[in-house]
């Protein structure tokens, strides 16, 4: 006779997936999570099953069945960290009806059972901040902020909690799949081999309802807090991951820079792909947020129709500036500087310069010197962050001028090849360069990474391993 799936947690306990990171670190170096209802014995002893439950009997107080599950209503508002059941939504013969919470005794394994044999059943409508939980979170993309990884619901979890039926977690795992595949009678018993608590989860979607005939549009969300706390690169892995609606709703959630800061840390065919899905306003809302490099970087993937009308809606004079960039060929100095350069003129003090540094700094410009100029602004020098502040300690009247060295200024012309420009960073054992025109004006700052980047065919960041059940 066939069994149901096992699992490998013992009874009574719940497996809470570490983030990706936490899971390759040693235990006793591992961050301490905030203590999670779904951890407590007692609330996992008493776990319902959704997946198991849609179909099944809803009962009346005499044991008459008057319908049969077909979802269930949570209250996705008010900041509840566990949103609580405030309906069922049942089938009575080809009529969805709507039976308040207050209505339920009890939710078990394998039925419902209500408070009343007599019931006002009402038609189905869903009011603001309401979810169902079947149709728009089980088998739907939800993000972990504390895992940093985007997960698909499997089934979702219910328990009495504080006098009031919750949403308390989510099983990701492949062994829920196999219950749920498998025969009927497998269906209402929880197989929480990994299960996410719901704390840790930050859902992101558009979800439509049609309540009276007139579309609707209810927003998943709960708090973005987790999501500040991630790194760029973190948030460049959720947004790979994700699909186009879930990735507009995190990109909403996200500062300007923010966003930016994790465009530019995405892979280049993810990044395109991105832009091209996005309304044009939006794309140069995102493009003009990032470095000046990374945002012709990721210009010139884009067809040549798509990169006109995205240009004509960024302000004139950043459309003007990344114009100019794109002028060069990806492989030039002039293809791969950054235009955000901080100058100073040589009778400037080095508070004035630290300030500006400071900045530009808050800002995210990587920066690692100052580039000096004359009062027509050619290059005089180019001073390294590292003296301007060791100048600022000793003295913070001391000008750029004295400063400078007695050595020539060691600089790139825009259309010298990458390969001319690592050679010149390398003899000169610099960390960036500047880029000037014919007229000796600096335009740019090209950093070694940056020709690394350019030199090495394989761009792109570490990904964190996908957990794999």
């Amino acid at each position: 006779m066939a069994t149901p799936p096992q699992t490998s947690t013992p009874p009574g306990r719940v497996r809470l997936l570490p983030g990706r990171r936490d899971a390759e670190r040693p235990p006793h170096q591992r961050r301490r999570r905030t203590r999670r209802i779904l951890a407590s014995e007692g609330v996992f002893d008493s776990i319902v099953s959704l997946a198991g439950l849609l179909g099944r009997p809803v009962r009346n107080q005499t044991g008459q069945e008057i319908g049969r599950l077909e979802d269930v209503v949570a209250r996705w508002a008010d900041g509840q960290v566990y949103p609580p059941v405030s309906g069922l939504v049942i089938r009575v013969g080809r009529r969805l009806a709507f039976v308040p919470a207050s209505a339920i005794d009890r939710i078990a394994h394998a039925e419902v059972l209500l408070r009343s044999s007599r019931l006002d059943l009402r038609d189905v409508q869903r009011r603001a901040g309401e979810v169902l939980l079947a149709k728009d979170v089980l088998d739907h993309q939800l993000v972990d902020v504390e895992g940093v990884q985007v997960i698909r619901a499997a089934d979702l979890y219910l328990a009495e909690v504080i006098g009031r039926i919750r949403l308390v977690g989510a099983d990701v795992s492949n062994v829920t799949l196999l219950r749920r595949l498998g025969p009927r009678r497998w269906r209402p018993r929880p197989t929480p081999d990994r299960v996410i608590d719901w704390a840790a989860i930050q859902p992101f979607a558009e979800v439509g309802g049609e309540p009276n005939g007139a579309a609707a549009q209810v927003r998943l969300k709960t708090t973005n807090e987790g999501l500040h706390r991630l790194r760029p690169g973190e948030l460049a892995d959720l947004l790979e991951d994700l699909r186009r609606d879930e990735r507009r709703e995190l990109l909403a959630a996200l500062s300007p820079d923010e966003a930016a800061d994790a465009l530019e840390e995405m892979q280049p065919e993810d990044l395109e792909q991105l832009l091209r899905e996005s309304d044009p306003v939006q794309a140069a809302r995102l493009l003009a947020a990032m470095e000046p490099d990374e945002a012709v970087d990721a210009l010139r993937d884009l067809p040549l129709a798509v990169r006109a009308e995205v240009l004509w809606h960024l302000p004139p004079k950043t459309a003007l500036a990344l114009r100019e960039l794109l002028g060069y060929d990806e492989n030039e100095a002039g293809g791969i500087m950054t235009t955000a350069l901080v100058t100073a003129k040589s009778g400037d003090k080095v508070k004035k310069v630290t300030d500006r540094l400071s900045e530009a700094r808050s800002h995210g410009v990587d920066l690692d010197a100052v580039a000096v100029v004359d009062t027509d602004g050619r290059l005089l020098g180019d001073v390294t962050v590292l003296d301007i502040l060791l100048a600022l300690r000793a003295d913070t009247d001391t000008r750029m001028s004295a400063l400078l060295s007695d050595e020539d200024v060691v600089t790139v012309n825009p259309h010298a090849k990458a390969a001319e420009v690592a050679g010149l960073l390398v003899e000169a054992r610099r960390h960036s360069m500047v880029v000037v025109d014919d007229d000796g004006h600096p335009i740019g700052r090209i950093l070694a990474d940056d020709v690394l980047d350019a030199l090495v065919p394989t761009k792109g960041r570490f990904h964190f391993p996908r957990l794999l059940s």
